[in-house]
């Protein structure tokens, strides 16, 4: 159980809020590709940790991000035209390229010196793994940019989702990392059956175990932590466990156990203190999705589930579109899609949980674990100290989640040591 006092440390991420800098110490997934692909296209408002930027592709395919406000007179750049390598505010011409620089003031006489005083600021952006990444924090702190675990690769197939969501990040976190709940939230979609390990169709996510219990333990890491979620296997009961193991990487994404098909991850980004853009990653197996297949399948496709601002149709104000006569017939909760089952427990509790009420168990030691690390970090980088994860002797493309069914004698800490190659059950 959280203080009032940590709670607040855990859950503001706007301002000089000592979250809202952690957060600036790392390069952050603002936006997806897809949202800013085309060539003076329509310029994309970005919404992240209480601020607004504007990003856009110029005509020669470059891609910029700016503070939304044009310096002049503080109209929103959202609106302006994307033209000729720039974006021009409509208010009164003034026109910007990617990098901030003011290449024509409309509203000005010809050769006027206040085009080389003013400039727009600008942001240094990435393209990787479905994302566009930016640094928001002070330029002369940039790191290099780390490609993410899960695309370590440019060319790492991935499929991504997007849900923009009315609750704070740290309860969605939570959400994520919390292997108890899948079992009885997601029993309808994550089915018991005998299978070897994990697997997956277009229809369902499959388990070995009926284990609605499991033991939990946890490891902190130099990027965060892991943990074990340990059941009882349906075959093989007494000598071997089923494991999964996920990685917390802080402060903006896990990594959930794969299946046979692909690897899960889930990209979690504070719009401010009550909004969150939530993503749910396909990735790095033998047989990922599509994007079109991965929205499909987990009921979130835009223009059906979610509309043009990624907001779920599901909502407290329609009771989520609840099925209770399909409830009635089997169905563990009366709603599509392993996220929108999700969504339902995390926008009921309220924009921002108020976590000194709340009763915890012995299945949520990864949620305490979570907490504790995440406040006390944000308290470390509030007296003047480094972010969690920013120093880490892991490159995050090592990291790796796992799963499966190994003799009760296997620890699986060594599994995380030895990237998973420890025998697991015939």
């Amino acid at each position: 159980m959280l203080t009032i006092e940590e709670n607040e440390l855990l859950t503001r991420v706007t301002g000089d809020a000592p979250m809202a800098q952690l957060m600036r110490q790392h390069w952050t997934p603002v936006c997806l590709i897809e949202e800013v692909a085309e060539p003076d296209g329509k310029p994309l408002r970005v919404e992240v940790l209480g601020e607004s930027y504007v990003a856009f592709r110029d005509s020669k395919g470059r891609l910029g991000m700016l503070d939304e406000l044009c310096p002049h007179r503080k109209a929103s750049l959202v609106y302006g035209r994307n033209e000729d390598c720039g974006l021009r505010c409509l208010y009164h011409g003034w026109k910007m390229d990617v990098d901030g620089n003011v290449v024509a003031m409309s509203s000005e006489p010809e050769g006027s010196p206040l085009m080389d005083k003013v400039k727009a600021r600008s942001y240094p952006v990435e393209e990787w793994g479905g994302f566009v990444w930016a640094w928001l924090g002070d330029k002369e702190d940039m790191p290099e940019f780390q490609p993410p675990a899960f695309a370590p690769e440019k060319d790492t197939p991935v499929a991504i989702l997007k849900i923009r969501i009315p609750a704070n990040w740290a309860q969605i976190h939570e959400g994520q990392i919390d292997s108890a709940h899948s079992s009885s939230l997601h029993s309808s979609t994550m089915k018991p059956a005998r299978v070897e390990g994990a697997s997956a169709d277009d229809k369902s996510w499959y388990r070995p175990s009926t284990d609605k219990s499991p033991r939990m333990q946890t490891e902190t890491t130099s990027y965060g932590f892991h943990y074990a979620a340990i059941r009882k296997p349906i075959k093989n009961a007494k000598t071997h466990h089923y494991l999964r193991i996920t990685e917390f990487i802080a402060p903006y994404y896990s990594l959930i156990p794969p299946n046979n098909n692909y690897k899960v991850a889930s990209v979690i980004v504070p719009i401010n203190d009550d909004e969150t853009a939530f993503h749910f990653v396909a990735f790095g197996g033998p047989n990922v999705p599509s994007t079109d297949e991965w929205r499909a399948f987990n009921h979130a496709v835009p223009g059906k589930d979610v509309d043009h601002k990624w907001r779920t149709k599901n909502t407290l104000e329609n009771d989520f579109n609840q099925d209770r006569e399909r409830m009635k017939d089997g169905h563990f909760t009366g709603v599509n899609g392993i996220p929108n089952e999700d969504i339902i427990m995390w926008v009921s509790m309220g924009s921002r949980v108020q976590r000194h009420t709340d009763t915890l168990g012995a299945s949520d030691l990864a949620i305490v674990e979570f907490r504790r690390l995440m406040a006390d970090a944000a308290a470390k980088v509030a007296e003047g100290g480094q972010a969690i994860g920013t120093d880490s002797d892991v490159p995050q493309g090592q990291i790796a989640s796992h799963e499966g069914v190994y003799p009760k004698e296997v620890d699986w800490r060594t599994l995380v040591a030895s990237g998973g190659t420890a025998d697991a059950a015939e």
